[in-house]
């Protein structure tokens, strides 16, 4: 049985504080999901969630230990010191499960945005996670996109997600640029261009910048050991 807690705060850096405490104090959860507003505010025009359109962090935490009960008002109290201005404990599955399903349909709704996106995958420490949705909300204004973040906040993994119209050339050339602006960020941060969806097409430049010249070698020499042919997804990254 999995019970599900939600918290509103009035900035990212009072939710960063929070999951920071959590996780500091030891707690075990088998979810600690962040939504920035943005994304928050799709989900509610996708699918009239009722989900609190106000907040600038919406923070939503699950245990299926033993007594979640208690764990979720352990984090509750957590959530309440670090400046949540609400926290609500689901009272049973079913309600749990709207929580649960709010933050599933995340994606789905800020593709509705916009005709296409373009999904970042920067990872930083647990302590920045409030830096990056805070530079990455500067990032948005600077460039006039919709750029949404929901992140695996116990690892710092944040998924930044660019909406713009493919068919706009100056609204692409703008996402791209974001897109590149958002990874400078979480490497300035101190984190990596990918937490857990690889490198792909569009960071290939990155990863050489992360990892530096003697990496990339010794990856390329990895690769060419296990792959003499060049048979294993040819073209990518090497």
């Amino acid at each position: 049985r999995q019970l599900v807690l939600a918290a509103e705060f009035p900035s990212a850096a009072s939710a960063c504080d929070a999951i920071c405490a959590i996780m500091e104090r030891g707690h075990t959860p088998s979810l600690l999901e962040l939504m920035d507003r943005t994304t928050v505010r799709a989900v509610n025009k996708m699918a009239n969630m009722g989900l609190p359109d106000s907040t600038e962090a919406l923070l939503l935490a699950a245990f299926d230990t033993p007594d979640p009960t208690a764990d979720l008002a352990a984090v509750a109290e957590l959530c309440t010191a670090a400046g949540a201005t609400e926290v609500v404990p689901a009272e049973d599955a079913a309600e749990s499960e709207m929580l649960l399903q709010a933050r599933r349909m995340s994606l789905t709704a800020l593709e509705t945005v916009k005709p296409a996106t373009m999904i970042d995958d920067v990872c930083v420490p647990r302590s920045k996670l409030g830096a990056m949705l805070e530079g990455t909300a500067a990032v948005a204004e600077k460039y006039d996109l919709t750029i949404g973040v929901c992140a695996h906040a116990g690892d710092g993994n944040t998924h930044p997600v660019v909406c713009f119209d493919h068919t706009d050339a100056d609204e692409s050339r703008r996402a791209r640029e974001s897109f590149d602006e958002i990874m400078a960020l979480g490497l300035e941060l101190g984190g990596t261009i990918t937490g857990e969806h690889g490198v792909g097409v569009l960071k290939k430049e990155w990863l050489a910048r992360e990892l530096g010249e003697v990496s990339v070698e010794l990856h390329r020499g990895i690769k060419q050991a296990f792959d003499p042919l060049g048979l294993l997804n040819p073209g990518k990254v090497f």
